[in-house]
């Protein structure tokens, strides 16, 4: 009895010892973070965990992913977390990626977290060669990418070289042609100026816009083996299952829709397609390992779910959000017209500043030279006040010696002359005196015409003096008003008009307000049509141009393959389309003989 109850206490410290809790660290594309969960929690708490710390509230898109034995395997929501294949030290690490993808992105991603981080993993997928995206597309989605993250370009902060540590491009496309970075920056540079305007979330959803067209986007490639044992390769996306041919991933071979796909099981190694068609027998292939068929059957079921709920009315939660997405969208439009606004006032009153504070400075210096020329002015009217009245004393005094030779002259006559040479002598003295009166008379004469001469230009700088007065006084007058000027162009944080603009902003959506951005929608649309013209043209420009460039013994095979599909003029989604047009049961012929 002791034993049995010393047993029994022994089992009950034993539990008390086991941990309750571990730790999980969550890896997301540009972030990390670490979770203390409990033993009996399952896959659906910790994803929801997740979910409620990132405020993702599109969640079906999502997963945990983790490896095992080099499988990618994803957590299940009904299993326990540790009860799955993971390692046993902590922390237990899971990725948090995007297990599906949508057929079209701006349609079906509606939260901005979520186009964030999809956005993130298609990045990495094409930067790491996961996708193949040709090098003309790659210049453009580097540009978004920059965009993104620099928002608009700025030649005075965004200078040669900056982005010399940012990677834009896959390495293939860098290798391939004969080009510095320099040349690579200036071209992705160019297409980045024209992005001006865009905000954040708007240059990531164009980024996936050209994504999800590139061949590869969204596919999970499998090998497996027909019945005749042909290796083949398998691809599951959004649209359905695709046949490839291992060398050429680009082009399936076969598709099959989801919609002509009634049931996928598997049983071993082997998985079995039942066409919708009953009528049609069911075809079959192997793949490598058991792991594998379980990751294809989660794939097929989770994609096919999606296919058909995108051809069905929203539900109310996804109608919630996207009417809350539109409302947000609205919002940030008119705080994005309105900080548009603001700038413009704000440059258009810097503007203003500037031209007043030349004005100003170049009233400045009018009144500098006005004020020199005043000075000029009076120091030539003293001069000229001077030499007047040198030239006044001097006619005085030829005045006074001309008196004074006249009343010698009449004394000479009057003095007796007795002898013819004295008469002679008296004679020639007369006609001196008589001379020299004359030159006196003209001399005179001269100096009181200089004198009235120089009366009137001191009368005339005297006017010039009184004019220059008059014309700094008024310079002088206007620039008393110029810090009224000034403090009516000061910056729009002072001015009423700006206060009276964020004082009447309202972000009640009325009617009218969803109305305007209906049309605005609408025009959008139209641009879109005309700028993706524009946009094709200006890719096919940039390949031409680099294509001097191209070192063509560096092409890769999926170069080459996309190469020939450009000049057939195959695409994604016409390949696809034209695949379908034969019947279910010839594509499934056409499997079996492959």
């Amino acid at each position: 009895m002791a034993g049995a109850i010393a047993s029994r206490m022994s089992f009950s410290s034993l539990k008390r010892k086991q941990p309750k809790t571990f730790t999980v660290r969550i890896i997301t594309m540009d972030a990390e973070m670490e979770f203390s969960c409990e033993v009996k929690w399952k896959g659906k708490d910790l994803f929801d965990l997740v979910c409620r710390t990132l405020g993702l509230r599109e969640t079906w898109f999502f997963g945990l992913q983790y490896t095992i034995k080099d499988t990618v395997a994803w957590l299940k929501m009904d299993k326990k977390v540790l009860d799955h294949d993971v390692p046993t030290e902590e922390p237990v690490t899971f990725h948090f990626l995007a297990k599906f993808y949508p057929e079209n992105a701006e349609e079906e991603l509606v939260q901005e977290i979520t186009q964030h981080l999809f956005f993130l993993q298609v990045k990495k997928q094409i930067l790491d060669e996961k996708i193949y995206c040709p090098p003309e597309a790659s210049v453009l989605l580097a540009s978004y990418a920059v965009q993104a993250k620099y928002g608009d370009y700025d030649p005075t902060v965004h200078q040669r070289g900056f982005l010399a540590q940012e990677e834009l491009l896959p390495k293939r496309v860098i290798n391939l042609y004969q080009m510095t970075p320099e040349m690579w920056e200036e071209r992705i540079t160019a297409w980045y100026a024209e992005h001006r305007g865009r905000a954040r979330d708007e240059a990531e959803m164009e980024y996936l816009k050209i994504a999800q067209d590139l061949e590869m986007y969204g596919v999970n490639y499998f090998a497996i083996r027909n019945k005749k044992g042909t290796e083949l390769l398998l691809g599951v996306d959004a649209l359905g299952l695709h046949i490839y041919d291992p060398e050429n991933r680009l082009t399936p071979k076969i598709s099959f829709p989801w919609n002509e796909i009634r049931n996928i099981s598997y049983s071993d190694k082997e998985f079995t397609i039942k066409p919708l068609d009953k009528k049609i027998d069911v075809f079959k292939f192997n793949s490598s390992k058991l792991r594998v068929n379980k990751l294809i059957l989660q794939l097929c079921i989770g994609n096919h779910d999606l296919f058909m709920r995108r051809r069905k009315a929203d539900s109310l939660e996804v109608q919630q959000m996207k009417a809350q997405a539109r409302e947000e969208k609205a919002r940030k439009q008119m705080e994005r017209q309105r900080l548009a606004r603001e700038k413009q006032m704000r440059e258009e009153a810097e503007r203003t500043r500037d031209e007043l504070e030349r004005r100003l400075l170049q009233l400045k210096e009018e009144a500098t030279m006005a004020n020199e020329a005043l000075m000029r002015s009076e120091e030539t009217a003293d001069l000229l006040a001077e030499k007047a009245q040198i030239t006044e004393e001097e006619a005085k005094l030829l005045a006074q010696k001309a008196a004074e030779a006249e009343q010698e002259m009449q004394r000479i006559k009057a003095t007796a002359i007795r002898t013819e040479e004295e008469k002679r002598l008296m004679e020639q003295k007369v006609l001196e005196a008589e001379m020299l009166a004359l030159k006196m008379a003209e001399e005179s004469e001269r100096r009181a015409k200089e004198a009235d001469q120089l009366k009137q230009d001191l009368q005339e700088a005297r006017e010039s003096e009184r004019r220059a007065k008059q014309k700094l006084l008024e310079i002088t007058s206007k620039s008393s008003y110029m810090p009224m000027n000034s403090g009516m162009t000061a910056l729009p944080a002072d001015l009423p008009s700006f206060n009276l603009i964020s004082e009447s902003l309202s972000f009640d959506f009325k009617d009218t307000d969803m109305k305007r951005l209906s049309m605005e929608i609408e025009k959008e649309k139209v641009e879109y049509m005309e700028k993706s013209k524009h946009l094709q043209e200006q890719l096919n420009e940039l390949k031409t141009e680099i294509e001097a460039l191209k070192l063509k013994e560096r092409e890769t095979a999926l170069d080459i393959l996309h190469n020939e599909n450009a000049d057939r003029g195959n695409s994604k989604h016409n390949t696809i389309k034209k695949l379908t047009l034969q019947s279910t049961k010839s594509r499934v012929a056409f499997f079996e003989e492959l």
